[in-house]
């Protein structure tokens, strides 16, 4: 891995706090405010023509950068403001037809399932966890039938940690023939990703959180044989082929992912994402997930050994987030905050999620401080 040292350094929150909360809001980067200064600097100096000379192209490196990080090509990725906007962009360009099913589970973030929820011409149907912490392949492939139009869920759930196989939901969708939609916001920094190979029809995620960006931002992939075949029915100016023609009879959708845009991008977002993908990117991700990896294992053992009680996915399906089981998580959030450590919590569960610029002695420090907690 990149020296340690030379990566913590990018990071000025890791001197003033243990930060184990990368699954909440990644560190922000001295990387990332540069290019925010530079975006800053250049609205002064020139005001909207640096759109023309500058930030369409910064738009375009980082659609680019994500693409290949994802192992996917920038045809197929757009640039939304929000996971739910990417969601909602999808879920309005897909005919429905004769299928009305929408597949989700009681372990997916709310957006997920929220989208059908308030539509009533459609069954919403939400899988039962066996344990708490998954959902097996299983149980999708019984749900998911000729009658279904999405197999929508998460690539790691958020509040268990637990990593789904994509390639299985692929292929259990396609099966059906259903179009397969997973939320990956919980998850692409943190786990193995190339998207070219799974066979997921649609996949959001975005620089919140392990991609080290933060908010403001979504990435929407879409399978390059479904492109140019889906006509989403919300749309902006940003979505035609020719946007700077400003003719209003002149509609027509572009040829790419970005037909599924929804206008101006959030350009500060554009600019400390950027930052945070070419730490990433240098850093790389087969490193990031050796240090998570051993850094997880850590948080085990530290906590173990403290007694306290974790729920944890099964080796294999692990990922950098770890669920520890409390009866005030709130309580114990705060008092991690007053000892310098911040973390989050879920219901019943203290959530910490390290990430590649952490240390074993900031596992440690965390682990500690959280179990001295008594309430």
């Amino acid at each position: 891995m990149t020296d340690l040292s030379r990566i913590r350094s990018e990071f000025p929150i890791l001197e003033r706090t243990t930060y184990l909360n990368s699954c909440s809001l990644g560190a922000l980067s001295y990387r990332s405010e540069g290019y925010l200064r530079d975006f800053t600097e250049r609205w002064h100096a020139m005001g909207a023509s640096a759109w023309y000379a500058h930030w369409l192209g910064r738009i375009e490196e980082l659609r680019g950068r994500v693409a290949a990080f994802l192992g996917t090509t920038p045809r197929e990725l757009a640039l939304l403001p929000s996971t739910s906007t990417a969601l909602a962009a999808v879920t309005e360009s897909v005919p429905a037809e004769d299928r009305s099913r929408v597949v989700c589970t009681e372990l997916d973030f709310p957006t997920l399932p929220y989208q059908w929820a308030v539509k009533p011409e459609f069954e919403l149907v939400i899988l039962r966890s066996p344990d708490g912490i998954r959902i097996d392949p299983e149980q999708f492939a019984e749900a998911v039938d000729e009658r279904t139009l999405f197999l929508a869920t998460s690539h790691v759930f958020f509040a268990t940690g637990y990593e789904q196989d994509l390639g299985a939901l692929a292929e259990i969708a396609r099966q059906a023939g259903a179009y397969s939609l997973i939320d990956g916001y919980q998850g692409a920094g943190q786990v193995a990703l190339d998207l070219s190979e799974t066979g997921i029809d649609f996949y959001t995620t975005g620089p919140l959180k392990w991609l080290c960006g933060g908010p403001g931002l979504a990435y929407l992939y879409i399978r390059d044989a479904l492109v140019e075949a889906l006509e989403p029915r919300i749309t902006s100016w940003f979505a035609t082929e020719r946007q700077f023609d400003f003719d209003p009879e002149g509609f027509e959708y572009r040829r790419d992912a970005r037909r599924f845009e929804m206008g101006t991008p959030a350009l500060p977002t554009v600019h400390t994402a950027l930052g945070g993908q070419e730490i990433v990117d240098e850093v790389g991700l087969d490193a990031i997930l050796e240090h998570n990896a051993m850094l997880t294992a850590r948080v085990i053992d530290a906590a173990e050994s403290a007694g306290l009680e974790l729920r944890l996915p099964a080796p294999g399906h692990r990922t950098s987030i770890v669920m520890v089981r409390h009866d005030d998580p709130s309580g114990a959030v705060k008092h991690l905050a007053a000892h310098g450590v911040i973390a989050d919590y879920r219901p019943g569960h203290v959530r910490l999620s390290p990430h590649f610029y952490n240390t074993e002695d900031e596992i440690d420090r965390g682990v500690e401080v959280l179990a001295s907690y008594r309430g």
